[in-house]
């Protein structure tokens, strides 16, 4: 059983060593660290498991190539960027019986349920044939989350959040957006719920032209409640041609969860704000995200896992700056350098909370 009682919130370190943050919210564990190795991941996970976790998935930002089979548990692997940026985000599961999820031989994800609901977590989908055109994988790799989902028993109707790596994504970004809002019309998605997404750049070690995620829940219970979160400060990105939602919240007795989509420096009219000034970007974005938890009753102390992006390398410290600056807590977050889905755009953070 997942979910049969709460227990009070805390945030551990692992040794300097190690240098992992671990998070802990009733049978969840979140684990982030700086590790990009598969030496390292492993550790990652052996820290799960003395927690009593299994692994459901996650997702690493690295320079290193890593063999989803020589971890044992489905990843999203996203390369390139800059060496010593990035890192990795684990995500297990405690008291549950989870069963793994293998598509043509791979590792693709996990599923595990609760009195409540099924939830499902896919990490590294991707389309088979990484010749074909961009915008032909696309559509194949959201069929393939599909193939994924229906291992779990659950359709693209139960997927509440994506994450989706573009290579390249700026030479392809306007032609990715109508194969998704393609796909979505029809998957009847805009007659449901929008998930919430982050869409930004990103290679991967097999050539792919996108590396995905996917959180999916099929409720079982009338007191499970998923519904999409506006923003009080930008209007719906669905304004300006991209289908996604703000935020996903997941209310299920005892547990809310909130999917905070990726955040840039976008002013209430859709248009990129601060200009050429990452930190005024980043400082927005931070207003954006804070807004969002606190239209949930939540704060920045209830956050599981963050991963900030920034367009040039050179400026991975704002981040740690602008929390300084506005007296956020420390939070479990990884900086890593990936470009932005629009050129003027510097900094993107997106977070999942947990209450």
């Amino acid at each position: 059983m997942v979910h049969d009682r709460l227990e009070d919130n805390f945030m551990s370190e692992g040794s300097a060593e190690a240098g992992l943050v671990t998070r802990m919210v009733g049978r969840e564990v979140f684990v982030a660290g700086a590790q990009t190795t598969a030496a390292g991941l492993q550790g990652m996970a052996e820290r799960l498991r003395e927690l009593g976790a299994t692994v459901v998935g996650g997702e690493v930002f690295g320079t290193e190539e890593i063999p989803p089979a020589a971890l044992g548990f489905a990843l999203t692997r996203v390369t390139g960027g800059t060496a010593g940026l990035g890192g990795a985000h684990l995500h297990g599961v405690i008291g549950a019986d989870v069963l793994p999820l293998v598509l043509d031989g791979q590792p693709v994800g996990a599923v595990w349920e609760s009195p409540e609901a099924t939830e499902c977590l896919l990490s590294g989908i991707y389309a088979t044939d990484t010749t074909a055109a961009r915008p032909v994988q696309a559509r194949a790799t959201f069929e393939r989350m599909e193939e994924a989902l229906a291992l779990a028993g659950m359709d693209f109707s139960h997927v509440a959040r994506t994450w989706l790596f573009l290579d390249d994504i700026l030479s392809w970004y306007d032609e990715f957006n109508p194969v998704r809002t393609q796909f979505f019309t029809d998957r009847g998605v805009f007659d449901r719920m929008v998930p919430a997404s982050t869409g930004i750049g990103g290679s991967n070690p097999v050539g792919a032209a996108m590396m995905t995620g996917v959180y999916a829940i099929k409720p079982s219970s009338e007191q499970v409640r998923v519904q999409a979160v506006p923003s009080p400060l930008q209007c719906p990105a669905l304004a300006y041609g991209s289908s996604f939602s703000r935020a996903v919240e997941v209310d299920m007795p005892g547990v809310q969860r909130l999917f905070i989509s990726g955040t840039a420096g976008i002013a209430p009219d859709g248009k990129t704000a601060h200009i050429g000034d990452v930190a005024g970007q980043a400082r927005l974005t931070c207003e954006v995200i804070e807004a969002i938890l606190q239209s949930r009753g939540m704060e920045w102390t209830d956050v599981t896992r963050a991963t900030a992006y920034v367009r040039y390398p050179e400026d991975a410290g704002v981040f740690e700056q602008t929390r300084v600056a506005r007296g956020m807590p420390e939070l479990p977050v990884i900086v890593t350098h990936n470009v932005i889905c629009r050129d003027d755009l510097l900094f993107e953070l997106e977070v999942d909370a947990v209450k």
